[in-house]
């Protein structure tokens, strides 16, 4: 795979900013696909975990959700990031969302012929856990064949900033949607997966197939040897992994919405959309001027802010109050995702880029779907504002240890 040619200055590239980078029109085809995948997905997981909890008006089954969802991870990413290293990325991506569509139609249908059960939901989970790591290595392994490596942090940051647009948008367009029924939300959610899949399956990038080689465990995990001898990549990786483990409340949201502040469905729409509101103006700022010095240090402590912003929220018990936490934490959690994704991005070759990414999307899939489940744990055994605080505190913590245990990544100034 080589990278798309580009004969223009890379100076001007970089001053001329979001207006170059929707220049290229594979950078304009990945954003809007990328846009409406991730409303379908955030519509789809509000739908199944508010689901989840109307069922069993359980914290630990909505655990169990982020956990049934990252098992079949762990036996998928390393695969996944072999293909993404050997076939198109795009057409990979468009795949795993017509996978993705299939799934709301059966939820759809489920609720529709009244067989809808908590397995049922468990059992959708599993699926969407081992579609995930073909998704999401092929998705970060393509965006640099798109852009100039010149706008490479701001391309990243622009992805940010159409993520967190739909982070905001998806979970408030679900919870308007409830109000029609749930059916409505998961045909819905199809609908956008099977535009998103057919938007990146049009997506021209030049394209080589790399030279056959055997299919090996040693070509397999060739991806986890390089981030593992990579001290800096090591460091941002495992950093987001314990961070978000332990700080993230996203699965006890629903309880939050129904039985400590009293918002019901619609509010549960706003509190998870909060943090993308904050996401999207850092990422509006990091798409048009990028980070310059000092890239190390302000990404432990955007992480050490995201912290302190859960153990509020935590302790709130003001809507408004959390959401403006949760909006802030949100602010942070970008100038983190900025920093690590482009590092990672820059001290990859592309030959191993897919691969890479399948770590980083293990150590994501972990802190995320792993996290929810350790919310779900800890809430049953400290009840879930014991939870909530303790994460946020550990998070703190996890900022505090890794500036001691990962010199390089302190020390890194900037993003080039």
């Amino acid at each position: 795979m080589t990278r798309v040619h580009d004969t223009s200055s890379p100076t001007l590239e970089a001053r001329a900013g979001v207006a170059a980078l929707l220049h290229h029109s594979a950078m304009t085809r990945f954003l809007i696909a990328r846009a409406g995948s991730i409303t379908a997905q955030q519509m789809l997981m509000l739908a199944i975990s508010w689901h989840m909890y109307e069922l069993t008006s359980s914290a630990w089954y909505l655990g169990l959700v982020g956990l049934f969802q990252f098992i079949p991870g762990l036996a998928t990413t390393f695969v996944a990031g072999h293909c993404a290293d050997r076939m198109h990325r795009g057409q990979i991506v468009a795949v795993c969302l017509a996978a993705q569509a299939v799934t709301a139609t059966l939820l759809a249908v489920s609720i529709m012929t009244h067989i809808v059960t908590r397995d049922l939901l468990l059992g959708l989970s599993l699926i969407l856990g081992a579609i995930r790591p073909f998704q999401m290595s092929g998705q970060q392994a393509l965006l640099p064949m798109l852009v100039p490596q010149t706008l490479l942090a701001r391309s990243m940051a622009l992805s940010t900033v159409v993520q967190q647009v739909c982070v905001i948008a998806g979970p408030a367009l679900g919870g308007l949607l409830f109000a029609i029924g749930i059916n409505a939300l998961y045909w819905t959610c199809a609908a956008l997966f099977c535009v998103s899949a057919v938007m990146y399956a049009l997506i021209r990038y030049d394209y080589v197939p790399p030279p056959r080689e055997p299919i090996t465990a040693e070509t397999i995990l060739a991806g986890l040897r390089f981030v593992w001898s990579n001290p800096l990549l090591l460091g941002g990786i495992s950093l987001d992994l314990f961070a978000v483990l332990f700080g993230g409340a996203t699965a006890l949201l629903p309880v939050y919405a129904k039985e400590i502040l009293h918002v019901g469905p619609q509010g549960l729409g706003l509190l998870r959309s909060a943090p993308a509101v904050g996401a999207l103006c850092v990422g509006l700022m990091l798409s048009r001027q990028a980070i310059g010095s000092g890239v190390g240090k302000k990404l432990l402590t955007a992480v050490a802010v995201y912290g302190m912003c859960i153990v509020a929220f935590g302790l709130s018990r003001s809507f408004p109050l959390s959401l403006l936490l949760l909006a802030i934490s949100g602010g942070a959690d970008t100038i983190s995702v900025v920093v690590r994704q482009t590092l990672v991005q820059l001290e990859t070759p592309d030959r191993m880029r897919g691969r890479v990414a399948a770590v980083n999307t293990l150590f994501i899939g972990a802190s995320n779907q792993l996290g929810e489940f350790e919310s779900g744990v800890t809430a049953t055994a400290f009840g879930v504002i014991g939870s909530v605080v303790l994460g946020g505190c550990a998070t703190i913590l996890v900022s505090v240890a890794w500036s001691r245990l990962f010199k390089p990544l302190v020390r890194r100034e900037t993003l080039h």
